[in-house]
């Protein structure tokens, strides 16, 4: 009976002496009071407690952690009622007072995040409420960082995940929205077929004046021609005077030429011919010669 009364003996020696050393765990801390009142606060390692006089009263986390709450009511400036719904990031700084500052420390927070959500939504109007998320994210962080303090609890981010008005205001948000599209949109129509107006009229405008230019080149290449023309013709015609005169030509020879030339015209289809009075006969003359010669 001795040697039994001895191993129990030492086996529950060893399991108080276990009991004695504590290990904290990374990103842990614990809170550690001794006969009920609040001793120290263990940081990460191996850890000696004294057995039945000091216990753990809370093991706490100090990582950041994230809190969705569930939607809650509130009420704009112009009394339209909506559910907004938020996310909290908070990190405990201090286990102690997160331990001993506020009963129920998440519960405390979501409480706290719904009035200070209704207190901020009741300054707003709708249309402020619906585009002023960044401003109540601010807001929000800063009462809640400030009211979370004396617990031991960092606020460091506070985001508004959604806003619901009610059925009959998204309805006619959706369309009000739908309006402002199809107006944008004929907008953008109506600018486009000005804007292919104006080009269908410069590209014409363009048109026409390089038509009226090349209308206009070509009549002056035309003109040209003809000026040219007629300066060779009648240079011809004055050499060939040079030319008859330099040669000496007898009065004879001048209205022999001057002959030819009136039978000419008169082969052409003008129905009437001004002679002068001293070629007449000559001319007469002429054409009875002609008319003996066909007829041979």
């Amino acid at each position: 009976m001795g040697w039994i009364f001895l191993v129990v003996l030492a086996i529950l020696v060893l399991i108080v002496v276990g009991a004695a050393f504590t290990i904290v765990q990374q990103a842990n801390r614990y809170v550690v009071e001794r006969l009920g009142a609040y001793h120290q606060t263990l940081d990460v390692g191996l850890h000696f407690i004294i057995p039945f006089f000091d216990r753990v009263k809370r093991k706490v986390s100090i990582k950041e952690q994230v809190v969705d709450f569930a939607p809650q009511p509130v009420i704009t400036k112009d009394n339209v009622t909506m559910q907004i719904d938020t996310v909290v990031f908070y990190q405990v700084t201090d286990p102690k007072l997160f331990t001993y500052g506020v009963e129920q420390p998440i519960h405390a927070i979501e409480n706290l995040t719904a009035t200070t959500l209704r207190n901020i939504i009741g300054e707003l109007e709708l249309d402020e409420s619906l585009t002023s998320r960044d401003l109540i994210n601010t807001k929000m962080r800063n009462i809640l960082d400030e009211a979370t303090d004396p617990w031991g609890i960092k606020i460091n981010r506070v985001e508004v995940k959604n806003i619901l008005p009610p059925k009959d205001i998204r309805e006619a948000m959706e369309k009000q929205m739908r309006a402002e599209r199809e107006r944008r949109q004929a907008i953008l129509i109506a600018e486009g077929n000005k804007r292919s107006a104006i080009l269908n009229a410069e590209g014409d405008k363009e048109s026409r004046i390089l038509r009226a230019n090349a209308e206009k080149e070509a009549a002056i290449q035309e003109a040209e021609g003809r000026a040219k023309a007629i300066i060779e013709v009648q240079t011809a015609t004055a050499k060939g005077i040079e030319m008859i005169k330099n040669a000496g030509a007898d009065e004879a020879f001048l209205r022999l030429e001057a002959y030819k030339a009136m039978v000419d015209v008169s082969k052409g289809q003008a129905t009437k011919l001004v002679i002068p009075s001293d070629m007449q006969g000559m001319v007469g003359l002429a054409s009875t010669l002609a008319e003996t010669v066909k007829k041979d």
